[in-house]
């Protein structure tokens, strides 16, 4: 059997599913474009997608629930200037193409000049990260319900204080095919799963919560024993802890942030601010900064979607651009913005991979793909060990931010109380409130243990949401305000 390239492969299955059942070829799609380049337009695309989605989840026991979806459609994007139009169909004919051409590129007014020559089409390079295969029907259905049932065993058996287990598996099987006018065409064929379980213990009337989980860009073998288990002691551990918490301290104090997951504030706090939508309008506290140290020495912030097989990875961003690493806050020094093509357009630079959009209903816009900082030389035993009085959190729950001022308010889903150097006892119902750029000036430690979640993150922007990744080591900010309930 001969082998494809895997851009070609991605390439010739999104063909298949997208356009080939509808009668469509690249011929069409060149009449689409021009007919939306009859008009003075800076940019224009097509973005055909294809998702099927299936979802299980389990609760007392028994999956109780279970769903399967299919969504396919084209979205049609003009651009003149900072203006977009927009327009997205259901229906993917020739007929529903064209009538979005004319529709969106009344944005801009008639060319004077004949029309302008169609360019050459050209396929997008681009990475290959993650197998194109359809995680959905890596396991049958009989074999999700038992992964989901022993999830429960391992739960209960972990100990007699778990009164309840919920866990959820969701699968989903996504194709895009990106047109745009200047003859590029770029596909990508994204698997992505996700297995969640949460615990609640009881102990002496009393109820808590832990949850834990992971996923990527794989199939459903991926979860085997050890990776359940490993959820799992996450979930309980966090359960337990919480039965024993005392109502947190409140106040200005030290506050150490654990590895993996806790890189969630970085990424609210400080990676939306460098979005560059937000800089380009002059609404980020991060506005005009580039060049200009932003954070104490030793910090250092990537924006990576080029991880193999992670959550917030892609081959190609929803413009058709590859991925891109990108140094983002070098040793403190504010480096660059995140950027889609129109706003690197506005602003003068190249786009850096972080054109992305929620769906063929969405335009995309500037968005993070796997945010972390990198780690430094302390162990984080000693950074514990320097803390006074302080919060040593391991682990978050929901949070905001306001990107012009950078201030943020995070909840604390699992931490605890230091004196001396020496954990004193698990805290409940901290709040961690501080503002983004000014925190990044107090951090006086950085831990030799970077890792990145297990693969749960979702982000939210301007009502669209997308997968995302996280990450960060260990880390020492001197100076937060902490919101408790002591």
């Amino acid at each position: 059997m001969i082998s494809r390239e895997p851009t070609i492969e991605r390439l010739a299955t999104a063909k298949a599913l997208l356009l080939e059942p509808f009668g469509l070829d690249e011929t069409h799609l060149a009449r689409a474009l021009g007919e939306i380049r009859a008009h003075r337009v800076d940019e224009a695309d097509l973005y055909f997608q294809y998702t099927r989605s299936e979802g299980w989840s389990l609760e007392e026991g028994i999956v109780k629930t279970g769903s399967f979806s299919i969504d396919q459609g084209v979205g049609v994007r003009a651009v003149s200037g900072e203006k977009t139009a927009f327009a997205y169909s259901d229906d993917i004919s020739e007929a529903s193409l064209l009538d979005a051409a004319r529709t969106v590129r009344s944005i801009a007014a008639a060319s004077q000049n004949v029309r302008a020559k169609v360019p050459a089409q050209q396929v997008a390079g681009s990475r290959s990260l993650y197998q194109g295969l359809d995680p959905i029907t890596t396991l049958d259905s009989t074999a999700k319900v038992e992964l989901l049932g022993r999830v429960e065993r391992m739960a209960r058996a972990k100990d007699p204080r778990v009164a309840q287990v919920m866990a959820g598996l969701a699968s989903e099987y996504d194709v895009v095919l990106v047109a745009r006018a200047d003859g590029t065409i770029a596909a990508d064929v994204r698997p992505l799963v996700r297995l969640s379980v949460t615990v609640i213990a009881e102990q002496n009337g009393r109820r808590e919560m832990g949850s834990g989980g992971g996923g990527g860009r794989f199939g459903l073998a991926y979860f085997d024993d050890a990776h359940l288990q490993g959820y799992v002691d996450d979930a309980v551990k966090a359960a337990l802890t919480n039965l024993e918490s005392r109502p947190a301290p409140a106040g200005e104090m030290v506050v150490v942030l654990g590895p993996g997951w806790p890189g969630i504030l970085l990424h609210e706090a400080v990676g939306h601010g460098l979005e560059g939508d937000f800089n380009r309008k002059g609404s980020s506290a991060f506005s005009g900064r580039v060049g200009q140290r932003v954070a104490a020495r030793g910090v250092t912030v990537l924006d990576d979607g080029t991880i193999a097989d992670r959550r917030g990875s892609l081959n190609v961003d929803d413009e058709g651009n590859p991925s891109q690493r990108n140094v983002l806050i070098e040793d403190g020094i504010l480096r660059g913005y995140i950027q889609d093509s129109m706003n690197a357009r506005l602003m003068g630079v190249a786009p850096t991979g972080n054109g992305r959009r929620e769906s063929y209903a969405h335009i995309p816009m500037p968005r993070m793909t796997n945010t972390y900082m990198l780690g430094g030389d302390k162990s984080p035993e000693e950074i514990v060990a320097s803390i006074g009085k302080g919060l040593y959190a391991t682990n978050f729950g929901g949070g905001q931010v306001d990107i012009t001022s950078g201030k943020f308010v995070f909840s604390a889903s699992e931490a605890y109380w230091v004196e001396n150097g020496r954990i004193q006892y698990p805290v409940k119902g901290a709040t961690i409130v501080g503002n983004g750029p000014d925190a990044l000036t107090r951090v006086s430690m950085i831990g030799n243990d970077m890792k990145l979640d297990t693969g749960v993150g979702t982000c939210g922007k301007e009502g669209q949401s997308v997968p995302v990744g996280v990450g960060q080591p260990t880390l020492r900010i001197d100076a937060l305000t902490v919101g408790g309930t002591a």
